[in-house]
């Protein structure tokens, strides 16, 4: 499974980067703007930090204008993935896209047959938002084990990304079930490794070490 960092924040990208978790970032105008910095600028740094996709969303709700801003989205990187709705107009500009080898993100996926016909129209990756249909008391997990299903059957290329991550077990769940990618909020990636017994454990051995006077350097 991949992890995409769901975040504009360039330090915990960076630190993240670093340790080797991070093979993506999925970013949209809402999240850059709290920044206060420049929406292309900082996708620009971000394509630079990570070698993996880095998704830059469209700001635009009609076909025209959408392939206007994915011909300049698209020269801010060589990983970058033109980040659409999944409307009508959305998968017409995913299709033509696709077709011009521009990897392609389509988002604000509610349903199995959206996803469908995301797949159709040549989607890189496909964003069921889970925590949102878990808001208004749906399954959102039960979304992602349809879509996964359905791909299978068909063998569609399109990966499967996890977003609208809520808690560690929305990332449980999507390993268990076979989703490609989860996008995750940095906190709860950090969750991961921050573990309270591998803390104490690693307390404990520190004590001992100190105490029986061990030193390698």
């Amino acid at each position: 499974m991949k992890f995409f960092l769901d975040t504009a924040d360039i330090d915990e990208i960076k630190t993240l980067n670093d340790g080797g978790m991070v093979d993506g970032v999925t970013t949209n105008p809402s999240i850059i703007a709290k920044s206060g910095r420049d929406f292309k600028e900082v996708i620009k740094e971000i394509s630079k930090i990570v070698t993996g996709p880095v998704s830059a969303e469209v700001t635009a709700t009609d076909y025209a204008t959408m392939i206007k801003e994915a011909e300049i989205l698209r020269k801010l990187g060589d990983n970058i993935a033109i980040k659409l709705p999944l409307t009508f107009d959305g998968l017409k500009a995913c299709k033509v896209l696709s077709s011009e080898r521009t990897m392609t993100n389509v988002t604000l996926c509610f349903s199995p047959m959206q996803a469908v016909l995301a797949a159709k129209a040549g989607a890189s990756f496909i964003s069921p938002f889970v925590g949102r249909l878990d808001d208004i008391s749906s399954d959102g997990m039960d979304l992602i084990a349809k879509i996964v299903q359905i791909y299978g059957n068909y063998d569609f290329t399109t990966e499967v990304l996890v977003a609208s991550v809520r808690s560690p077990d929305h990332v449980l769940s999507s390993a268990l079930i076979g989703a490609d990618v989860v996008t995750i909020p940095t906190k709860i990636l950090r969750q991961f490794y921050d573990h309270p017994l591998t803390k104490n454990g690693l307390d404990a051995f520190v004590a001992d070490i100190n105490k029986a006077g061990i030193k390698v350097l």
